[in-house]
């Protein structure tokens, strides 16, 4: 029979192994969250950096400098500022009108017994497995067949194509939890389907289209594969792909070519803190469910 000087031994040492695993996973994640982030912290000092330092420290050297000038370099003289609004122009009508379609389409074929539904939802996640390396010859010819190649339609159109279909699976999946007495309560209250669209089901999916909102600006924010696909001059290219033209321009500038990079990734970090907290409770809903 256990003493009770025993027992709180015993609980004691629990305790320590408990505060010793709870201080290795703080310490194991710390370290790893910091070997994450030294390239980020590496291209900020490159990009705040001179080229007369880098030039004699070395890029791997401490920093003996501090300048924007970098930053203006790619803004202006780099091109960085026309191509980000080639960027922008890009993807905010794309990810409008790709979830405004997808969420259309994910409403008809949760909600209503369509014809064959399972069939169309298995052709567009079918699709979503095609290797888009695959179809770059046949959409590039397609875009110059409709007189579309080297325009912002063009890659508008490429990005739409592509996306609906994951997002229309992803929202058939929120939208068909919802229970069916909410949508039964608006027929009886004499609401057709364009209103138990726009007033109920859209609110009720919000977590589902602001996770889809940050992915979705990401991906097409950040794509160089259709850009360099279906653009060719150099004052219609995104960002991304105007990266590789900026460092063609300034091989060994360092300090310029990361402050583009910077330039680059930042619209995208926004995005991703704006929407935080509606992302990770998207991704919660969607485990629950």
């Amino acid at each position: 029979m256990s003493t009770p000087r025993t027992t709180r031994g015993a609980a004691g040492d629990r305790l320590l192994r408990r505060r010793a695993a709870t201080a290795g996973f703080h310490l194991s994640a710390g370290l790893l969250s910091l070997l994450w982030l030294l390239p980020v912290i590496l291209v900020l000092v490159t990009a705040t950096r001179s080229f007369d330092d880098i030039a004699a420290h070395g890029l791997g050297g401490l920093p003996h400098s501090f300048t924007l000038d970098g930053f203006g370099q790619a803004w202006s003289e780099g091109g960085q500022q026309r191509a980000l609004i080639n960027s922008l122009l890009v993807t905010i009508p794309t990810l409008l009108l790709s979830l405004l379609l997808a969420s259309m389409a994910a409403f008809a074929l949760s909600r209503y017994d369509v014809p064959g539904r399972r069939t169309l939802l298995l052709l567009m996640l079918g699709g979503n497995l095609l290797p888009p390396q695959i179809l770059l010859i046949p959409v590039s010819k397609l875009s110059e067949i409709l007189g579309l190649y080297d325009t912002l339609y063009a890659l508008i159109g490429v990005q739409v194509g592509f996306g609906v279909g994951f997002y229309v699976f992803v929202l058939h999946g929120f939208m068909r939890a919802i229970p069916p007495e909410i949508q039964q309560a608006a027929v009886i209250d004499g609401a057709g389907a364009g209103q138990i669209y726009w007033r109920i089901i859209l609110p009720l999916a919000k977590p589902a289209l602001a996770a889809l909102s940050a992915l979705s600006f990401t991906w097409i924010f950040n794509d160089l594969l259709w850009a360099i696909t279906v653009l060719r001059t150099d004052s219609h290219m995104p960002i991304t792909a105007s990266l590789i033209g900026l460092q063609g321009e300034y091989v060994s500038m360092w300090n310029v070519i990361a402050a583009g990079s910077v330039i680059a990734a930042a619209p995208t970090v926004i995005v991703f803190l704006r929407f935080q907290r509606h992302f990770v409770a998207g991704l919660n809903l969607g485990a629950v469910k």
